[in-house]
C-alpha cells in the first residue's frame, strides 16, 4: 500500500475511533485522545523500513508531549486568568448588570445580533479562546436573565469570535499567509471585515436560530460557576437549596444589589485585557521594530500580563470596592478553577492528537494528493488550508501551511488577488472542526455538550463559515477584476 494512502487511512481511522470511544463506548475524552494519538503513531510507521519505524516509535511520546505543550503553553494561564475574571463578574453582578442594560436597551429578540457583534469585535484583537472566557460570564448570565435557548445567543457569540481568528490580522495565521505572499495588510483586513461580518450573520443568528429549536442543553459546571451569584460567605459546595434557604439568599442578595458595580465599571474592567492587546497589536503596525514605547506596549499587551492587569483591578472593582472581603475573592478564585481543569486536559490531549498527526506526516499527505491539481489559485488555497485543517485541527498551522505551499504558486499566475487569496486559506482553515482541534474541545465542555451535539452545532458553524466565506471571496474576487 502507498505510503500517503496508509497515512490517510491511519487518520480516517483515529477520527472514527474517537467517536465511537467516546459517544458509543463512553470513554473519557482526555484517554480517548490519547489511545487515538498512539495508534495514528504506531500505525503510521507499518510501512517504514525497521529502522526507521524504530525512531518514529521513539518520537511519537515526544511528538504528544510537545503537543500537549505547545497549546496549553499558548491557552492555559490567560484562560485560569480569565476564568478568574469571569467568576468576579458574575459574583459581583456585573454580568447581571450588563446583561440587564442589554436586554433593556435592545429588547430580547436583538440579543443574538448583539452577541454576534461584541464577539466579532473583541474577536479580533484576542484569540479565539481568550475571547470565549472573556465574554462566557455575559453569554451565561444573558441566557438566564432572557430566558433564550443557550446556543440562539451561543452560536452567534462562537460564530463572531471564530471569524475574526481565522480572517483578520492581526491574528497569527493571517499575518504568516501576507508575509509568505507578500500582501497588503491594509487592504486584507479591509477585505476580511467586508467578508467576514456577513459569513458570521449567516453561520450565527441564522443557523442559531435554526439549531437552537433542535439541540436542547443544559448549564453545567461551568456555567454555573460563571452565571450565577453568591452572597458574601455563601459556599460553593452549597447544592439544590430548601425553600427556607432560597429565601434567606434572596433577602441576603437585596443587600448586596445596593451595591452591584455601575455597567461602566464593568465594561471597562472585561475590556480591559481587550483593549490592551489592540493596543499591542497597533504598535506592531505602527511603531518601529525595538523601540521602547512599542516593546513597553508588546509587554502589557502580551495575553498573559494583560488578563492578569484586568484580574488585577478586577479584585478592586468586583471585589473590595462592594464590600466583598479577602476570604470571598479567594474562595472565588478557588472555587472557579476546579471544572477548568478537566477542560485544559482534555485541550491538552487535543494538541497532542492534533501534533501526532503532523508528526506522521499526515498533513503533507494530504497536500500531496490535491497539489498537483488544476484549480484557480484562490479555489486551491481554499482547498489546501482546509484539508491540513481537519489533519491537524490547528486554524493557525493550516493557513501558514498552505501559504507556504501556495506563495510560488501565486507569484506563476501574476493575475492572483494576493488578499483574496489570504483570506481565502483562512476560510479554508476554519472547515469542519472537529476532535482533533483543541477548540472543539473547548466549546464542548464551556457549553456542557455531548461530541455529538458539538458535532451537530460547533462544527456545522465552522463548516458554514467556510463555505461561505470562499463564496464572498470568489464573488468580490470577480467583482474587483
Amino acid at each position: 500500500m502507498n505510503h500517503n494512502t496508509l497515512l490517510l487511512l491511519c487518520a480516517l481511522f483515529a477520527v472514527v475511533g474517537l467517536v465511537v470511544l467516546i459517544a458509543r463506548f463512553k470513554v473519557n475524552a482526555f484517554v480517548a485522545l490519547i489511545l487515538a494519538a498512539l495508534f495514528v503513531g504506531a500505525s503510521s510507521s507499518l510501512n517504514l523500513a525497521p529502522e526507521d519505524r524504530l525512531q518514529h516509535l521513539q518520537g511519537i511520546g515526544k511528538a504528544f508531549a510537545e503537543g500537549v505543550g505547545n497549546i496549553l503553553a499558548s491557552i492555559a494561564m490567560v484562560v485560569g486568568l480569565g476564568t478568574i475574571l469571569g467568576k468576579l463578574l458574575a459574583e459581583s453582578g456585573g454580568a447581571e448588570v450588563i446583561a440587564r442594560r442589554l436586554i433593556r436597551r435592545l429588547g430580547s429578540e436583538r440579543l443574538p445580533w448583539t452577541m454576534l457583534l461584541i464577539a466579532f469585535l473583541v474577536g479580533i484583537p484576542v484569540w479565539f479562546t481568550v475571547g470565549l472566557v472573556l465574554l462566557a460570564p455575559i453569554l451565561f448570565t444573558l441566557v438566564k436573565e432572557s430566558g433564550k435557548p443557550m446556543l440562539s445567543l451561543g452560536i452567534p457569540l462562537l460564530a463572531g469570535l471564530a471569524i475574526a481568528h481565522a480572517l483578520v490580522p492581526p491574528h497569527p495565521g493571517a499575518l504568516a499567509a501576507i508575509g509568505f505572499l507578500k500582501a497588503d495588510v491594509g487592504r486584507t483586513i479591509l477585505y476580511s471585515v467586508l467578508i467576514g461580518f456577513p459569513t458570521a450573520i449567516v453561520a450565527g443568528p441564522i443557523f442559531g436560530r435554526f439549531i437552537a429549536r433542535r439541540v436542547q442543553l443544559r448549564p453545567g459546571d461551568i456555567a454555573a460557576q460563571l452565571g450565577e451569584r453568591q452572597t458574601p460567605g455563601e459556599g460553593a459546595a452549597q447544592g439544590t437549596a430548601s425553600l427556607g434557604n432560597i429565601a434567606q439568599r434572596s433577602q441576603s442578595q437585596q443587600t448586596i444589589r445596593r451595591r452591584l458595580p455601575s455597567f461602566a465599571i464593568s465594561v471597562f474592567t472585561i475590556l480591559l485585557p481587550v483593549l490592551l492587546m489592540m493596543a499591542a497589536s497597533a504598535a506592531d503596525l505602527v511603531c518601529d521594530k525595538g523601540s521602547v514605547s512599542r516593546v513597553w506596549i508588546d509587554f502589557f499587551g502580551h495575553p498573559t500580563v494583560a488578563m492578569l492587569l484586568a484580574v488585577l483591578f478586577s479584585f478592586y472593582s468586583f471585589g473590595t470596592s462592594l464590600g466583598f472581603g479577602k476570604e470571598d475573592i479567594l474562595r472565588f478564585t478557588n472555587e472557579c478553577l476546579g471544572p477548568v481543569a478537566v477542560v485544559l486536559l482534555v485541550v491538552g490531549a487535543g494538541g497532542g492528537f492534533s501534533k501526532t498527526l503532523e508528526f506522521s506526516g499526515v498533513g503533507k499527505a494530504i497536500t500531496a494528493a490535491v497539489v498537483g491539481a488544476q484549480f484557480s489559485p484562490i479555489f486551491l488555497g481554499w482547498v489546501l488550508a482546509g484539508l491540513i485543517r481537519i489533519a491537524t485541527g490547528s486554524t493557525t498551522v493550516a493557513i501558514s501551511t498552505a501559504a507556504g505551499f501556495m506563495a510560488p504558486i501565486a507569484a506563476a499566475v501574476p493575475s492572483t488577488n494576493l488578499e483574496l487569496l489570504v483570506i481565502a486559506m483562512g476560510a479554508g482553515a476554519l472547515i469542519f472542526s472537529h476532535l482533533n482541534d483543541g477548540g472543539f474541545w473547548f466549546v464542548k465542555e464551556y457549553f456542557n455538550m455531548t461530541v455529538p451535539q458539538t458535532l451537530k452545532t460547533w462544527s456545522v458553524v465552522t463548516t458554514i463559515q467556510s463555505v461561505v466565506a470562499l463564496l464572498l471571496v470568489l464573488l468580490l474576487n470577480a467583482v474587483l477584476k
